[in-house]
C-alpha cells in the first residue's frame, strides 16, 4: 500500500502530467524519459513549465544546467518551473559581479531560501538578509579577524591530523585495505569544525569509524534540505511537514536532535565560562558568549551554520584535489618538491607561503567547486549588464561549476587541471613562483562582495596542513571498480557518488 507521502507526491505530479499528456503526449514521453543531454533550452509547457526536463535531468542536474548555460551566446538561461515560476541561471561574470556587488541591496537570500533552511539555520547568518545579516556579519567578521584563531585552528587541524586521520592510513597502508576517502574527510571535518565552532571534540574519526549521533542527524537535516530545491513545488514538502511523513518526519527528528545538542553545548559552555575568569577557550561559541551575545537562539543559529559551511566544503574540495593529483604524477612532483622544503612541523607562515599548493588547490575548485551554484531571490525589478530583464521575486543563480568550466573565460584548455594558469615565475633560477588570483567575479568560489566567505583562509591553511602532511607520507591511489568514473554530485555542497575508494600507499 503507498504511503500517504508517495500518495501526496503523486497526486501533484499525476496531475500536471496528465495535462501535458493532453496537450502532446509524444513530446512529453520524449522528454520525460531521455537524458536531456542536448544544451537546448528545455520546452516548457502550461502550468510545469519545464518541470518535466528537470525531472529527466534531476541525478545531472549540474552537468546539465552547466551545459545549458555555457551553450548560450551570452552564458545565460532562463527556465520555467511550474506554476508560472521563473529560475535565472547564469555564469557570465559581469552578471555576478551585478548580483553579488553592485547590486547586492537587490539579489537577497529571499523567503524561498530562507523557508526551505530554516529548520536547520533558523536566522543563521547563511540564512539572512538585511539588517540580521549585517549584524551576525559584523559579530562574526570581528571573531575571525582576532590574532589568535588562525593559530587555533592550526593547532585542531594538526592534532586531528596526527592523532587519527595519519594512523588510520599507515593501517590502511599496511592491511592493503581500501578506505571511502570521502567518508573519512568528511570525519575529519566534521572533528575540526565541532572543535573550532563548540569547543566540542564529538570524535567522529576513531579507527573505528563510530557512528555518532549529532553528527548523523546533521548529515540528515544538511540532505533533505537539499532534497526540498528539488521537490516539484514546494507545497509538496510543505505538506509532507504538516503532515510529518516522510522525509519531513525524518528532518524535525534529525533537527530536533541537532539543536538539543547544541542547546547543550551551549548551556554547558556558559557554565563553563561563569567559572574562570578570564577567556581561555579560543573557539567560535565561546568568543561569542564572552563577548556578550549570549541569545540562546542567536548562538544556536550561528553555530549551527558555521558548522554547516565548514563541515563538507574543505573536505569536499579536497576529495577532489587527491583525485586530480592521483592522476597527474607531474602536479604531485611538484607538490612533493614544495612540502619536502618545508620541515615536519611546519610554521602558519610557511604553510601559507606554498603557492604551488595554493595554486593546485585554486585549480581543484575551479573544475569542481565545493558549492557549485549559488542563488538569490530579486526583491525589486532589474535588468542584468546582458540584459537579461529580472521581474521581483525571480530566483537568480550563479552556476559556479560552469564557470570554471567556461571555454570563454579559460581557454581552449578549461578542461586540464593546469596549476601552471594560476602561477607565474617570480624567480627562474631558483624554480620559485608567485600566485597570481584571478578575477573573483569568473571565479566566486567563495562568494565575493559584502557576502565573501569569511572562513576563506582558514579552508586554504587546513587544507594545504592535511596536504602536506598526507601527501608527505602517503601516496593515495584511486581505487575504482573497472569502468567506474567518479560522478559529481551535490545535494548542498559536492559530493562523489558512491564515495571515494582509494588504497593507500607508504612513500618509500
Amino acid at each position: 500500500m503507498l504511503s500517504l507521502e508517495l500518495s501526496t507526491s503523486l497526486f501533484f505530479w499525476l496531475l500536471s502530467l496528465l495535462f501535458l499528456l493532453i496537450l502532446n503526449s509524444k513530446s512529453i514521453f520524449t522528454t520525460f524519459f531521455s537524458s536531456n543531454k542536448s544544451p537546448e533550452i528545455p520546452k516548457s509547457y502550461p502550468l510545469v513549465g519545464s518541470f518535466p526536463a528537470f525531472y529527466a535531468n534531476r541525478h545531472q542536474f549540474i552537468q546539465w544546467t552547466s551545459d545549458l548555460v555555457t551553450s548560450t551566446p551570452t552564458s545565460t538561461v532562463v527556465l520555467n518551473c511550474s506554476l508560472g515560476r521563473r529560475q535565472v541561471i547564469t555564469a557570465n561574470p559581469s552578471n555576478v559581479q551585478h548580483i553579488l556587488k553592485s547590486h547586492f541591496h537587490i539579489y537577497q537570500k529571499g523567503d524561498m531560501a530562507r523557508t526551505l533552511l530554516w529548520d536547520l539555520l533558523g536566522d543563521g547568518i547563511f540564512n539572512a538578509d538585511g539588517e540580521n545579516w549585517k549584524f551576525q556579519r559584523q559579530v562574526a567578521s570581528h571573531e575571525f579577524n582576532t590574532k589568535s584563531l588562525p593559530k587555533f585552528i592550526e593547532t585542531v587541524a594538526d592534532t586531528e591530523l596526527s592523532d587519527r586521520l595519519t594512523p588510520i592510513f599507515s593501517a590502511a597502508a599496511a592491511n592493503k585495505t581500501v578506505l571511502d576517502l570521502q567518508d573519512i574527510l568528511q570525519r575529519f571535518g566534521f572533528d575540526n569544525i565541532c572543535k573550532i565552532a563548540f569547543g566540542h571534540d564529538p570524535a567522529y574519526l576513531l579507527p573505528s569509524l563510530p557512528q555518532e549521533k549529532f553528527a548523523l542527524a546533521f548529515e540528515n537535516a544538511a540532505r533533505i534540505s537539499g532534497e526540498r530545491f528539488g521537490e516539484f513545488h514546494p507545497l509538496i514538502w510543505k505538506i509532507k511537514r504538516v503532515l510529518n511523513i516522510g522525509s519531513e518526519k525524518q528532518m524535525r527528528i534529525a533537527v530536533n536532535e541537532v539543536r538539543e545538542f547544541a542547546k547543550e553545548i551551549v548551556k554547558e559552555k556558559k557554565q563553563e565560562l561563569g567559572e574562570k575568569s578570564s577567556l581561555e577557550s579560543v573557539d567560535l561559541l565561546s568568543r561569542f558568549l564572552s563577548s556578550g551575545h549570549s541569545h540562546e537562539n542567536f548562538i544556536i543559529d550561528i553555530v549551527i551554520s558555521f558548522i554547516l559551511a565548514g563541515r563538507d566544503t574543505t573536505s569536499a574540495a579536497l576529495i577532489w584535489f587527491f583525485l586530480l593529483v592521483s592522476k597527474h604524477p607531474n602536479v604531485e612532483n611538484e607538490i612533493l618538491k614544495e612540502i619536502n622544503d618545508k620541515s615536519e612541523d611546519a610554521t602558519f607562515e610557511e604553510v601559507k607561503d606554498m603557492v604551488y599548493t595554493h595554486a593546485a588547490l585554486s585549480e581543484s575548485m575551479r573544475l569542481y567547486p565545493p558549492v557549485p551554484a549559488d542563488g538569490k531571490e530579486a526583491i525589486d525589478d532589474d535588468v542584468l549588464p546582458d540584459g537579461t530583464v529580472i521581474k521581483k521575486g525571480t530566483r537568480v543563480a550563479y552556476h559556479i561549476y560552469a564557470m570554471g568550466r567556461s571555454e570563454k573565460l579559460w581557454g581552449s584548455d578549461w578542461a586540464e587541471f593546469r596549476p601552471e594558469r594560476w602561477l607565474e615565475m617570480r624567480d627562474a633560477a631558483a624554480g620559485k613562483w608567485s600566485f597570481v588570483a584571478r578575477d573573483p567575479y569568473t571565479y566566486p568560489v567563495f562568494q565575493e562582495g559584502p557576502r565573501i566567505c569569511l572562513g576563506k583562509e582558514m579552508a586554504f591553511l587546513q587544507m594545504k596542513r592535511v596536504v602536506t602532511g598526507v601527501l608527505r607520507r602517503f601516496r593515495i591511489v584511486p581505487a575504482f571498480e573497472e569502468r567506474i568514473e567518479p560522478v559529481f554530485i551535490a545535494p548542498l555542497s559536492s559530493k562523489m557518488k558512491g564515495g571515494f575508494p582509494v588504497r593507500i600507499e607508504e612513500r618509500v
